[in-house]
C-alpha cells in the first residue's frame, strides 16, 4: 500500500500562502487561520504540500491499520479557497443552505471570498465538523 501524501510536514505556512494566494486571498487565509485556530485550539501546520491543517484524528482502514488526517483545514485552489468539512447530517446540510455563495462537494467547501459567506454559519459548520469527528473517532 502506498504511503499517504497528506501527512503533517514542517513546511512553512507563510511560504505556501505567499506562493499560492493573491493579495485578497492572503487576507482571507489569515482570517481563516485565526478562525480555525480559535475553534480547534490547535496551531496550524502544513499537511502535505498544500493543506493548512488544524488538529488531527485517526480513522480505521479496511486493512486494519489507521490513517490520519487534519480535523479541518483549508487550501488555496486557484481562484478559490477550500475549507475541509464534514457536512453530511441534516443540520449541517441546512447550514450550507444559509452559508452564502459557495459550492460543496464531498468534504470540500469552495468559495472565492470570505466576504461571500456568513461567518457565524461557517463557524457552526466547522464546530459541527469537529463534533462529528469526535463522535466517530473519539
Amino acid at each position: 500500500m502506498a504511503e499517504a501524501k497528506t501527512k503533517p510536514t514542517t513546511a512553512s505556512i507563510e511560504e505556501y500562502l505567499a506562493s499560492r494566494a493573491s493579495s485578497e486571498q492572503l487576507a482571507d487565509c489569515h482570517a481563516l487561520v485565526a478562525l480555525l485556530q480559535r475553534l480547534t485550539g490547535e496551531a496550524p501546520r502544513m499537511w502535505g504540500p498544500s493543506i493548512v491543517g488544524f488538529g488531527s484524528y485517526r480513522y480505521p482502514l479496511a486493512s486494519g491499520k489507521f490513517g490520519e488526517s487534519c480535523a479541518t483545514g483549508f487550501a488555496v485552489r486557484g481562484k478559490e479557497l477550500v475549507v475541509y468539512l464534514v457536512a453530511e447530517a441534516p443540520d449541517q446540510t441546512a447550514l450550507l443552505a444559509k452559508l452564502g455563495k459557495h459550492k460543496f462537494g464531498k468534504a470540500c467547501l469552495y468559495f472565492k471570498r470570505l466576504a461571500d459567506l456568513d461567518q457565524r454559519v461557517l463557524e457552526q459548520l466547522v464546530s459541527g465538523t469537529l463534533a462529528e469527528l469526535r463522535r466517530r473517532y473519539g
